[in-house]
């Protein structure tokens, strides 16, 4: 995998960029002045990043995520880890048929759910998982493959499934893991 280099980063004009951010020369970003990203995260190939997002440090994005940050936006904080196919959305058309669908149509036509998306720290999201919008995610929480998050979570939840659902409460021993990693890095 090839990453951009700083002058591409810098080139790209993000909102903000953290120091050793790494983002695949495959992957796509739109509204680059709508982004900001945290020290230490990386995006993989084939992922695409638009509307406004923050991203906290050390987040990583694996291969063909999809951040559509739209107009209210999408903040990850520290330590978010997203696995393959992950997308998280914070806009979504009606499916019920009572009005027109996809960007074609002019919005009068439309009805559309606007939320934004806010990711706590410490959360893994499994592969090919999907957070719609106003679906705020807890800190600590995992969320299971192929899960679709509809709903917010609470803190420390394992969640699986379609609609996810709460399974059992997640171990919070990574928080003693965290503070020596923090201490070995601080500048």
């Amino acid at each position: 995998m090839a990453y951009l280099t700083q002058q591409q980063l810098e080139q790209a004009s993000f909102k903000s960029l953290g120091k050793n951010v790494k983002i695949s020369d495959s992957a796509k970003i739109y509204n680059a002045n709508e982004i900001e990203i945290g020290d230490n995260s990386r995006i993989d190939d084939f992922c695409v990043l638009s509307g406004k997002i923050k991203m906290g440090k050390n987040v990583f994005m694996a291969v063909h995520g999809n951040l559509a940050g739209g107009v209210n936006g999408i903040e990850l904080a520290d330590f978010v880890t997203m696995a393959y196919y992950v997308n998280i959305f914070t806009q979504s058309d009606d499916y019920l048929g009572e009005t027109l669908t996809n960007p074609t149509i002019a919005r009068k036509y439309k009805k559309e759910k606007f939320g934004n998306v806010k990711v706590g720290k410490h959360v893994i999201i499994g592969s090919n998982s999907t957070i719609m919008p106003d679906a705020n995610i807890a800190e600590g929480c995992a969320i299971g493959a192929m899960s679709l998050v509809t709903k917010p979570t609470v803190p420390w939840g394992i969640y699986i499934g379609i609609p996810a659902k709460w399974v059992k409460a997640r171990k919070c021993d990574l928080l003693k893991i965290e503070k020596l990693y923090l201490d070995e890095h601080e500048e």
